[in-house]
């Protein structure tokens, strides 16, 4: 049967959205959209326990950043709302009522101290076909007792009974068939009276079922749940809407063994949230990649082949092209190493390819953190310094560092090119270079360039000693671009002005 693609990308609000949880939701949107199908935001905030304050509005601050684009959720509305879970309760009751008038789920009342008192007496216990019998439960207390103590307000929960000894099969289209028997899946909560509202397990798959998600695309952890999930499906009556599985590899730590965690980052130095999390419970304040300087399409790009491949070599890719070229056919089945060093590279190749007017913009509020006034330059100026140095810049940050002789004149001078260039005959060379400077006719770069080399070679000065020397008066040490660009736009007041200063600052040692 063909069914219009609908995904649903449906994350937790208890704290900040996980890298690894924004590649999931990647691979959704890229799917859905290669498809014309729709994205599908839900908030599964069932957890009351776990619900942080700030969260709700972190995910769906993160996914705009990063151009992943919502059809339907909370904010955008959609007709098969409500896209809150807690705001579904209605919804989940009446279908915890129909699995209990089908006798596919039992209600329990067992308290936490018999449950540890069960697990002490039975290694590995698991509430299951062969321990529910046992248990305070609906199977075991009679009708009567069971309205009563609900009546009287009894905690309680609602488990899925399992019936064992049967091959469950979830297709998955990444990892093919996978059988698991029923025997060794426990009887799950689906739903808890303490707060009147369901678990992960039945939420989940009532929520897809209505909404009509066609794919459930999510990480490789979720695999286990799968099977459970499946018979659900079976009680429930909906085993021809059932939605197709993909579950995703893990991103891993970049060395060692396991899956990616924040201490990774912390300890290795790179973020593992799309932007800056401030936890408002212990003030910790965590790293982002948007704080740290990356652009949102790099971050797409760097996280889109974690898993993933084109099935070429091409790996620099906007929006558009990975939607074009995504398949599950491509997706790798073992997990992915997070190459964080990939991700500053992915950063430069994209800061490359920034308009110059979008690259001045960025860069301003760059130069204000130094105490430079933008205003003073014109924005020409301000792109041509950038472009002459952003091919040493993974980030927008980094070209303060290697312009910032463009805007602020150097007042210190790198000592060790003082020892190793400037000699006590220096100031004397440097002072006829002033004159020759003052003597060009143009002052481009390549016209400068030849004159200042023609009179190096004639008076048999040591080419690399003066121009070092030009540098570091000019500079401040011996580095940056093309000589001859540098002081195209500085202009001859600023450059005469700077081996001026030079010449009575920097002394021979």
């Amino acid at each position: 049967m063909n069914r219009k693609v609908r995904v649903r990308f449906a994350p937790s609000p208890t704290g900040p959205l996980h890298i690894g949880g924004v590649r999931t939701a990647l691979f959704n949107y890229l799917f859905a959209r290669q498809n014309g199908g729709d994205m599908i935001l839900r908030i599964e905030d069932t957890d009351s326990q776990r619900f942080v304050p700030g969260a709700e509005d972190y995910i769906n601050e993160a996914l705009a950043w990063l151009g992943i684009g919502i059809d339907e959720g909370v904010r955008e509305g959609g007709a098969y709302g409500p896209y809150k879970q807690s705001e579904r309760r209605d919804i989940y009751r009446e279908h915890v009522k129909m699995l209990l008038d089908r006798g596919a789920a039992y209600i329990a009342f067992d308290t936490p101290a018999e449950l540890q008192a069960a697990r002490e007496a039975t290694p590995n216990f698991q509430y299951d076909a062969s321990t529910r019998e046992r248990m305070r439960n609906s199977l075991t207390i009679p009708a009567e007792e069971v309205r009563r103590m609900i009546d009287e307000g009894v905690p309680y929960v609602v488990r899925f009974k399992v019936e064992p000894g049967r091959d469950v099969e979830v297709n998955d289209l990444l990892r093919g068939k996978v059988v698991i028997n029923s025997s060794i899946l426990d009887d799950k909560v689906l739903y808890k009276s303490a707060d009147d509202l369901p678990t992960y397990h039945l939420a989940n798959i009532v929520d897809d079922h209505l909404m009509e998600v066609s794919h459930v695309i999510r990480g490789e952890e979720w695999l286990p749940s799968a099977p459970l999930h499946c018979l659900l499906y079976e009680a429930f009556g909906w085993g021809d809407t059932r939605p197709e599985f993909v579950h995703l590899p893990l991103l891993l730590k970049p060395d060692g063994k396991g899956k990616l965690s924040k201490r990774d980052g912390d300890r290795l130095g790179f973020p593992v949230f799309p932007l800056e999390w401030h936890d408002p419970k212990s003030g910790e304040v965590s790293s982002g990649y948007r704080e740290k300087g990356y652009l949102p399409e790099a971050v797409v790009n760097f996280l889109a082949l974690l898993g993933w491949n084109p099935g070429d070599d091409t790996e620099i890719m906007s929006m558009d092209e990975l939607i074009k070229k995504f398949s599950f056919e491509h997706c790798s089945r073992a997990g992915a190493k997070f190459a964080f060093d990939k991700g500053r590279w992915f950063n430069h190749e994209y800061l490359q390819r920034v308009p110059d007017a979008e690259l001045v913009g960025l860069f301003k509020p760059v130069l204000s953190e130094h105490g430079v006034n933008a205003a003073d330059f014109t924005d020409e100026y301000i792109t041509s310094a950038v472009n002459m140095v952003k091919g040493r810049a993974n980030f927008v940050a980094d070209l303060w560092e290697q312009a910032r002789f463009f805007f602020v004149a150097p007042v210190e001078y790198d000592p060790k090119a003082v020892k190793k260039r400037w000699s006590e005959e220096m100031p004397r060379i440097m002072g006829e270079l002033i004159e020759v400077l003052q003597g060009l006719d143009s002052w481009k770069s390549a016209d400068a360039e030849k004159v200042v080399l023609d009179w190096i070679a004639s008076k048999g000065y040591h080419l690399g000693n003066v121009m070092n020397a030009f540098r570091l008066t000019v500079v401040g040490e011996c580095k940056g671009p093309h000589m001859f660009d540098i002081t195209e736009l500085l202009g001859p007041d600023e450059t005469i002005a700077r081996i001026s200063r030079g010449i009575e600052s920097i002394h021979a040692e």
